[in-house]
């Protein structure tokens, strides 16, 4: 283990956190020089095999995604001013 990893994990305490407080911690112990991701497991507690316990959706981030949407469309005449206003 590298120390900037060491010194990132003496910083966080081996005990169970709330959201906020666990976001806190992981921007607390953040040591790279670029913008890091984090990634978020949940235990939800049923059965994926079974059809009424499935779960599936998605979400909308408050600011986005960061990355710009581009969009390409072969259109001519109506169907092209439809596109650029879209």
């Amino acid at each position: 283990m590298g120390k900037k990893l060491t010194a990132a994990q003496e910083k966080i305490e081996p005990r169970f956190y709330g959201l906020k407080e666990a976001v806190e911690a992981v921007k607390q112990a953040a040591f790279a020089k670029y913008d890091e991701s984090v990634d978020l497991a949940i235990r939800l507690g049923i059965d994926p095999k079974r059809s009424d316990q499935m779960v599936r959706g998605t979400t909308a981030l408050p600011h986005g995604t960061g990355k710009k949407l581009r969009v390409l469309v072969f259109a001519k005449g109506e169907k092209e001013q439809e596109a650029r206003q879209a």
